[in-house]
Parts: C-alpha cells; structure tokens; sequence
C-alpha cells in the first residue's frame, strides 16, 4: 500500500514508545560524512564567482574557463549513477576513505595547479569524491538512524543541501577581494585533510557488503546518458559566468547532444530492467514503484532546478545589474543561509511529530513566491529587498528538504537505499545543470535582444533576469503541486510501501 501522512490533527505531540537512539559508532560516522558533505559541496558552488578572475589569471577565453565548472558537473553526473553499486560493494570505512582522498587530492591539485589543464584535472578529482559523499552520506543515515528520530538528522543533511550552496559564493567573493582564486582551495584543503585522517582513525563499518558483479554495460550507458545530458545542458546554457561567457558549441550541436543521451538513458533503463530481475543492476529503478518516493524526487528535482539556477542567475544580476561587487553580491544571500542552518534542527523534530505536509507544503509556497517577486526585478531594486527575499526563500527551502530527504528514502526498502540515494542525488545534478542553463541561457538572451533594441544596458539586464526568474516561478508552483502528494511513511516496522521486490 502507499505510505500515509503520520501528521496528527490535534495540537499535542504524539506519545510512541522509547526507541533506541543512534549508537554512537553510527552517530560519528554521520558528523564525520555531514563535515566531508559540507565542505564538497561548499568547493562545488564557488567557482560560479571565481571562473572570471580565472580566465583572467591564467589567460583563458571565457568559454575555456567554463569548463572548470561543467567538468565538475560532468563528473559527477557520471560517477553519481554508479554508487548504488559502489556502496553495496564497499565497506562505509573503504567508501569514506575513497571519497575523501579523491577529494584531498583534486583540492591539492588544484591549489597547486601551474596551468589551466591541470586546475581542470583537479577539479575532476575533486568531483569523483564529491559525488560518493552525499550518496554515502544519506544511505547511512538511512541504516542506523531509527525512524522516528530520521527528521531530526535529516535536518542536518538539509543544512549541508542548503548553506554550504548559500555560503560558497560569499566566502569566494571575499576570499577574491583580500586574496586570489587559490585561496578557495587553501581554505578547503585542511579541512577536507582533517576529515581523512580522522576518518582513517575512528570509522568503523556499518552495514553488510554484497558481490554484486558489475555490468560494464550499464556503466557505460550512465555514462553517456547522464553524462551527455548534463554536459549538452551546460554548453547550451552557453556557461554560467555572464554576459562574458558564450557557448562552447552552437545550440544546435547542444541539443543534438541532449537528444542523443536521451537516447541512452532509454537504453539504460532498459537494461536496468532487465539485471534488476535478477538483482544485479548498477541502479535499481524499483524504487520508482514507491509511489511517494516518486512524488518527493519530483519535488526534489523541481527544487533544484529553481536553487541552483537561481544561485548561478542571482549573483550574476547582483553584479551586472545592481552593480554591487563579488563580496557584496555573496554577503546579500549570508543572513539566510545563517537562517537555514539555525532552522534545519528544528525542522526535523517537527517532521518527526507532525509529517511531511505540515512542512512542505508551505515552504514550497515560500520558495514559489520569492521566484514570483524576483521575476519583477528592475535595476532600482533596493538590496534590502533582495537580502528579505534570500531570508524567505532559505526558511523555504529549509522547510522543504528535511521533509523530502526523509520522506522519500524511507519510503524503500532498506537495501534499497543505496540505490535511491544514487537517483535522488542524480536527479540534482541533472535538475541543477538543466537549472543553470535554462536561466542563464534566457537571461542572456532576453538581455541582448533588449540591448539591440536600444534598451539601456542596465535595463536590458535587468529585463533578462525578469524573463529567467519567470521560468523558476512557473516551476516552483509546480513543486507546491506536487508537494500535496508527498506523505511521511510509516515508522513502524512492515508498514508503508517499500518499493517492488
């Protein structure tokens, strides 16, 4: 049967039975992979602001320079699909120690980089450790954290999701005005280095290693769909740095790209149909059967889309438009960021006592509302304005992660999480890329078309963000749509919908 919404419609808070907590082997490792998630994804959204300073730097045209982040994006997408495999085969132990030296070792790289080739090859380092964290991450809480106590730490995966996305432009914008790029990888190096050796000394294993074999097939096929599909959205979204950065290919080529790795992602998922019968697929697609699991990646997805277009498009008008400067464009989205971090807690208890709905439906509402006022945007906006909107749109997403990280994954069988942590995180970056170059690719366009018209730069700019915010406004009350579907599962052992067998 489906999952049901546990929310109470009386004000009290429901009694359960005690339940034993997190042990504290398993408590370490999440505050050990919540640290290493922090930092990875703080590292993933600080070039949005670095890449001009870069391409100037090392002396690379702009739609060179833009590789530093599509590489990233690439990486991941195709590295993400195959954890469902990876973490059944490895140990928590050997999939921690894994993520972190790639990630140590890209950051080193990068710090150290002489040239632009070898930043770039940092960088995909960098993203191959990257992206096992959140996946890891997520199915371990899923393994030792009982349900009733799953928002609560849920809500400190939200925070990861959440601030380090918000705090990464403000640290590269000032870290750029005091200091240059290579400081971004200074700061992050000796933390992601702590995170290994202590990781190296305590972690201990949790959960069970299967021998599943591995379909090189499948691999290759991911490899091509996931990964043609974020790199075909990237070039037509022609960048993310500006009215500077221009696509690498025409468009045409772009979304021939896109249309080809279609293509084999239907392959791949017919194939994954095909080995899951005998489960030995690279990403089992039985999840999808949890009709609620369904409806909460949706939600996810569509939130990601709007977040991370918007974190890629915001700064872009503070700076082109607003006129303010990096460290004054990153510190206009701080005061919420500080505000996600200080409600994720909070949140999560409130999910464990009154479901997902109670949360969800109106932080989608929220976030939906703030893509409405930004699609209003002029070059007169005060910034105090934008500061609000940042603070609104931070309690929104605050209060809409917790209750679809928990909401989602515990909709599945336990040796299913792997598998729907690997599509969760999937969908993000897919959603995430599509994101970046709808808006980036609207704005730009909008702007010029504006400007050969004879509008004012500033107002042709202005007129562009106009036009991409609108996207993220019909898409986010889409979100608030869908949020109505989305239940708390069951926490009772044996009840809600576990997905196929």
């Amino acid at each position: 049967m489906t999952a049901t919404d546990t929310t109470p419609h009386t004000g009290s808070v429901p009694t359960r039975p005690a339940a034993p907590d997190v042990d504290p082997a398993g408590m370490r490792v999440i505050w050990l992979l919540l640290i290493a998630a922090f930092v990875a994804i703080l590292n993933e959204t600080t070039m949005s602001i670095a890449i001009p300073h870069l391409n100037v730097d090392l002396g690379v045209p702009p739609e060179l320079g833009q590789w530093l982040t599509s590489a990233f994006m690439l990486t991941m997408a195709v590295v993400i699909p195959t954890t469902g495999f990876l973490l059944q085969r490895l140990t928590t132990r050997q999939a921690f120690l894994l993520a972190m030296s790639l990630f140590s070792a890209g950051t080193l790289l990068a710090l150290v980089a002489p040239g632009f080739w070898v930043l770039l090859l940092g960088r995909v380092i960098q993203a191959a450790g990257t992206a096992i964290v959140m996946p890891l991450l997520m199915t371990t809480v899923m393994r030792v954290v009982p349900a009733h106590a799953r928002g609560r730490i849920m809500g400190r995966v939200g925070i990861v999701i959440s601030l380090a996305p918000a705090i990464g432009p403000t640290l590269a914008g000032v870290l750029l005005d005091i200091a240059n790029w290579r400081w971004i990888f200074g700061v992050v190096l000796p933390i992601a280095i702590v995170a290994l050796v202590i990781g190296a000394k305590l972690l201990t294993n949790l959960g069970e290693t299967t021998r599943a074999p591995l379909d090189v097939l499948s691999v290759v096929l991911s490899a091509l769909a996931f990964g043609g599909i974020v790199f075909g959205l990237s070039q037509a979204g022609g960048g993310s740095h500006g009215a500077e950065a221009t696509a690498a290919m025409p468009a045409g080529v772009a979304f021939a790209i896109i249309g080809g790795a279609v293509v084999m992602l239907g392959l791949f998922v017919w194939r994954q149909i095909a080995l899951q019968r005998v489960d030995d697929a690279l990403l089992d697609l039985r999840v999808f059967a949890s009709r609620n699991f369904t409806f909460a990646i949706v939600v996810m997805g569509i939130l990601s889309l709007a977040m991370f277009g918007t974190f890629t498009a915001l700064p872009l008008y503070m700076q082109d438009v607003a006129q303010l400067t990096a460290t004054e464009a990153g510190l206009v989205v701080l005061p919420g960021a500080i505000m996600m971090g200080l409600l994720g807690p909070v949140i999560g208890r409130i999910y464990d006592a009154r479901g997902a709905r109670i949360l969800l439906i109106p932080g989608t509402i929220l976030v939906a509302g703030v893509m409405i006022f930004y699609s209003m945007l002029t070059e007169f906006t005060p910034v105090w304005a934008l500061v609000v909107a940042q603070i609104t749109m931070s309690i929104g997403m605050a209060m809409s992660f917790t209750p679809l990280f928990s909401a989602s994954l515990g909709s599945l069988q336990p040796r299913l999480y792997s598998h729907g942590s690997a599509v969760l995180n999937t969908l993000q970056q897919v959603a995430g890329a599509a994101g970046v170059a709808v808006l980036i690719t609207t704005m730009a366009s909008v702007s010029a078309s504006r400007q050969a018209a004879g509008v004012a730069e500033l107002a042709a700019g202005a007129a562009g963000a106009r036009a991409a915010f609108l996207f993220s406004a019909i898409v986010a009350v889409i979100a608030v749509a869908a949020a109505f579907f989305v239940r708390k599962p069951e926490d009772q052992p044996g009840e809600g919908f576990h997905g196929g067998h």
